[in-house]
């Protein structure tokens, strides 16, 4: 537990970064970021956020997306995972399956692949990074 103001402060300040991979840019690897993410760019790896990935319209990844929300513009090529609210606008392209809370579908948007909808796992940090862990529902399920 934070037990002092200045670490909550600290916590609050990373998970309110925000990251910019910008139009151009190719990325190889894997992103894991507490706070949010807006890429414009093509990412070759997976993406992790405990906050909001913005996939601009030029952006196109090839790799699993896990985050608390999402809005897509781009071309997904991978699973995505999203605890609260996907939102895929009308110029996205989705190749893979979805599991999320609540998805937002804007007429036009392509998506290839299976959805699962409802209570999906919670993100949590730990020391090796971002893990996604049962909800309440999938632990008493099991």
């Amino acid at each position: 537990m934070l037990t002092t103001k200045e670490q909550k402060r600290a916590a609050d300040e990373i998970s309110n970064s925000s990251n910019v991979i910008g139009k151009g840019t190719v990325l190889e690897g894997n992103i894991d970021t507490y706070g949010n993410i807006r890429i414009e760019g093509k990412i070759l790896g997976n993406i992790k956020s405990k906050s909001k990935i913005a996939l601009g319209h030029s952006s196109h990844v090839e790799g699993n997306i896990s985050a608390q929300n999402a809005d897509i513009e781009g071309e997904v090529k991978g699973k995505i995972d999203i605890a609260e609210l996907l939102v895929l606008k009308s110029t996205a392209v989705i190749h893979g399956d979805i599991s999320t809370g609540k998805l937002v579908v804007e007429p036009g948007a392509v998506f290839n692949g299976g959805c699962k909808m409802g209570t999906v796992k919670e993100l949590k940090h730990n020391e090796n990074g971002l893990r996604a862990t049962p909800s309440a529902q999938e632990a008493r399920l099991n």
